[in-house]
């Protein structure tokens, strides 16, 4: 699979902003509002000289991506990394090689790749304490075939993108697991 044709593909940040129809708002709240800390600031600009990049597997409707690609954004910036967005649903063939646990097409996916087009890292659709937290969210769920199950799924839903637009804990949480992931 040649990812540097994946990366020439893909759109620019500005691009994807664009073509949002949802989440657009709320991703550009968390973009603007995020900030590093100075000390991952330092750690990312020693980055630079690798010239990495990414693809971004995404789509303007997932919550995780309203979350992590602004996120991804701000430690790009600061270590000179080049985005690419790729939108999922239109492209399986690549997303099929990055399912979680072997099945899903969970989103978003970050694909790091030098500049050879070689695959450095992988990250997603979410940083570990985040997939704990939806975990345990599920699990307070009732049964599927429960009647009031699609309610209380959508309230959690809501409650999950609520703190995702607003708790800088949270926003800290997916920057430690990606720049964990970029300094290994």
């Amino acid at each position: 699979m040649d990812l540097n044709a994946w990366f020439e593909k893909g759109l620019t940040a500005d691009e994807y902003i664009q073509s949002m129809n949802r989440n657009k708002q709320e991703m550009l709240s968390i973009l603007n509002q995020f900030s590093l800390r100075d000390a991952d600031k330092h750690q990312l600009e020693q980055l630079r000289p690798r010239k990495l990049r990414a693809i971004v597997l995404t789509e303007d409707w997932c919550g995780d991506a309203m979350l992590n690609n602004p996120i991804l954004l701000k430690i790009a910036e600061t270590a000179e990394i080049d985005v690419r967005f790729i939108l999922r649903d239109q492209n399986l063939e690549l997303m099929d090689q990055y399912l979680t646990n072997g099945t899903s097409r969970a989103i978003p996916i970050f694909i790091f790749i030098n500049q050879d087009g070689v695959e450095v890292g992988v990250w997603g659709p979410r940083a570990p304490e985040i997939q704990a937290r939806v975990d345990k969210e599920r699990a307070a769920l009732p049964d599927n075939d429960s009647p009031d199950f699609q309610e209380k799924q959508m309230a959690m839903y809501k409650r999950l993108s609520a703190s995702y637009q607003t708790d800088p804990a949270i926003w800290q949480t997916v920057a430690d697991s990606i720049i964990s992931l970029l300094l290994k």
